[in-house]
Order: C-alpha cells, then structure tokens, then sequence
C-alpha cells in the first residue's frame, strides 16, 4: 500500500497546495506504466498491453480532474517545472520515505505485483508498521488523503457561503473537457462543491473500488462495458493472476480470478536496462540520440498539459498526440544496444530537455521525425 504523509490541510491555500501535490502524483504513475505497455509492443501480449494502457489513460483523466479542481478554487497548475518530473527509482511525489521505490522497468509479473499494485491498493484498516514510527501522525493511504480533501472543501465553502461567497472562484474558461479524450461523464467542469466532490470519487473509484465492489461503479469507465471494467489494482492483479476477474456467488466474496486467461509471452519482451539515464549513453551513440529525442518530446508534452490547464483548454489535443508520438522514441530505444550494459537495449528515462538543449541538427531530426506516423 502507497501511503502519503500527512500534509497539513487547514487553509484554502493549504487545500490548493494539496490539489497540486495531487497532480504530480497522478502525473507520476505514467511514466513507470507507460514504460511497461511500451515494452510490450509486438510481443503478442496485446491482452496485457490494453488492460495498463487502459489505466494509463484513466490515469490522464485523474490528473485532468485534479487540475480543474484547482482551477476551480483560483489555482494554477504547474506541469512544466524540472522538479515536476519524479526522479526514478525513487519515491512518488507526497509519498512517505521508504514505503516504495518505484523503477522504470520492462514489463514483468514480478513489476505489477511489486509496484504497480503497491501503488492502486485499496484502503484497508492496517496496523502501521515500525518504519512510521518517527512519523509525528499516521500517513495517509490515497483514499484518506481524497476524503481529507473532500472534507477541508466542505468546510471551507461552508465557511464561505455563511458570507454568501464560494471558494470556487477560477475562471470557468479555464476548465478543460475533450470529449475526442474523454466522455462528459468522466471529464466533467469543476465549478462547485458537488461537481468537485463527483470528481474525486470517479478518481478514487476508479483507482480502488469500494470496500465490497472491486468492479468500477457504472458510469465511471472508459470501457464499452462497465460489468467488466474493475479498478487498477484489481486490472493488475488480473494480469499478475492471469486471468479475468468475474463475479463468483460460490466464493464468501461474491468474485473470483476465475475469468477468461490472460495470455502472458515474455519470450519476446526487450531485455530493458532498469532506471535508464541519458547520461548512461556516450553522447555519440544512436541510445544517446534517441533519448535525448523521447526527453523532449516528454518535456513539451508536459509544456503542453501545463498550457491546456492554464486557459488554453484546446490544446489538450496537441498533448495527447505528443504522448501517442512517445512510442516513436520508445520503439527506437527499445531497438538499440545499451552501449554501457552489454546484452541489454536501452530505454526511456523520462528527464527534462527543452529546446535550448538541442543543436541545428537534432531540431531538423527531430522535425523530419514528426512527418513519420508515431
């Protein structure tokens, strides 16, 4: 289980504060996810690749939520910042020290089991191990940390409405929905309590479930079919299981991994260096290049998010087609030697390269690139 630390939530700053906090923590569990559907492309594990595909996407959609949300309030959003970029392996941002380092890995059973359903696990009531002890309180898990949110908003516009004000305050054009991205129904504006209240439910619904329903509440799905759709720990542990989770009234429960299987190859998946580096590659290798080019493009999809929420809501398009074009770059690292670890190709790292760091020569690859379909 991920757990936060225990932030102070008191004032309306401390509630725009937070809302940022969750942002980048959304924003962090892409590039570890990402990483592993890129490994998995044309491996014959298309079943795999969908089903993490599909929470990256839904992870786009949390972090778009928790952007209107401070939009709403009279905040600003900070996407395109060096410090904004996790480093990896290392904690997620608002994590507490030590309870999980996250790689940027190949995709493998042993990654879903120790990372990534580390990271979507429900809230359960747990007794909290030796290692908190220096904490002055408890940590938080995801879920607390949403319904502390929830709660500061319901007393602060309380607060606000007995002088006939609102909190949300931001000007509604600012608020981004893209039903080509996303449908209304997932993406919706954020302009009251109500609506903000609706949106840190789909999060934290579609992250955990519920304490007795690990299927996503209908209406809150990307998928054509809500009955089939569970939360992310559960699509994980579908994965690491092997197969499909349905309903069970012969098990105490109600559900069993007793679905359809889950083909799983990894005969074919790339022998990816772990936690790669631009740095690792010498500068006049193709490994260099290529990660130097998948740097950027990352660093000017976050430029993009950071305009779209930030009263240029259209360009949530120019984003999306940066992230899909990611798989360009990807594929290309994924094809290439790791020139400093023999018998391993490299991979993406995920760092921040603007176009200052970019000769006349690479902005022309790089510009004959963009005319190649991702």
């Amino acid at each position: 289980m991920l757990f936060l630390k225990n932030i102070k939530l008191e004032s309306l700053q401390d509630l725009k504060n937070a809302m940022q906090t969750a942002i980048m923590l959304e924003h962090s569990t892409i590039p570890p996810y990402l990483t592993a559907v890129f490994t998995l492309v044309n491996t014959g594990n298309d079943e795999i690749s969908s089903l993490i595909g599909s929470v990256v996407k839904e992870e786009m959609l949390h972090l778009s939520i928790a952007c209107n949300i401070l939009n709403a309030i009279g905040g600003t959003p900070v996407l395109n910042q060096p410090g904004f970029i996790p480093t990896y392996p290392g904690n997620l941002p608002g994590t507490v020290e030590s309870t999980l380092v996250v790689p940027i890995s190949k995709f493998s059973k042993e990654l879903i089991k120790d990372v990534f359903m580390v990271i979507e696990e429900p809230e359960h009531p747990i007794d909290i191990p030796v290692l908190f002890a220096q904490e002055a309180e408890a940590p938080l898990t995801i879920g607390m940390f949403y319904q502390r949110v929830k709660d500061l908003i319901d007393l602060l516009e309380a607060e606000a409405n007995i002088l006939n004000r609102t909190i949300f305050t931001g000007d509604p054009a600012k608020q981004m929905t893209n039903e080509r991205w996303f449908p209304l129904k997932e993406l919706f504006p954020i302009l009251d309590k109500q609506s903000a209240f609706d949106g840190i439910d789909l999060i934290v619904d579609q992250g955990e479930g519920t304490s007795t329903d690990p299927f996503i509440a209908p209406g809150e799905t990307t998928g054509e079919d809500d009955t089939t759709d569970p939360a992310h720990y559960y699509r994980f542990e579908e994965i690491y299981n092997g197969k499909r989770l349905v309903k069970d009234p012969s098990q105490a429960v109600g559900y069993s991994y007793s679905g359809a299987a889950i083909p799983c190859d990894l005969s074919k998946i790339p022998n990816m260096t772990d936690n790669p580096k631009m740095a690792d590659y010498p500068v006049d290798t193709i490994a260099y290049k290529n990660s130097k080019f998948f740097n950027f493009t990352y660093t000017n999809l976050l430029n993009s998010l950071h305009d779209t929420f930030n009263g240029e809501p259209e360009k949530i398009n120019e984003a999306m087609g940066l992230m899909y074009s990611l798989r360009l770059y990807a594929g290309k690292l994924l094809a290439s030697e790791d020139p400093s670890n023999p018998g391993h190709v490299a991979g993406p790292s995920y760092e921040y390269v603007t176009n200052d760091n970019l000769s006349a020569p690479e902005k022309q690859q790089l510009a004959a690139d963009r005319k190649v379909p991702a």
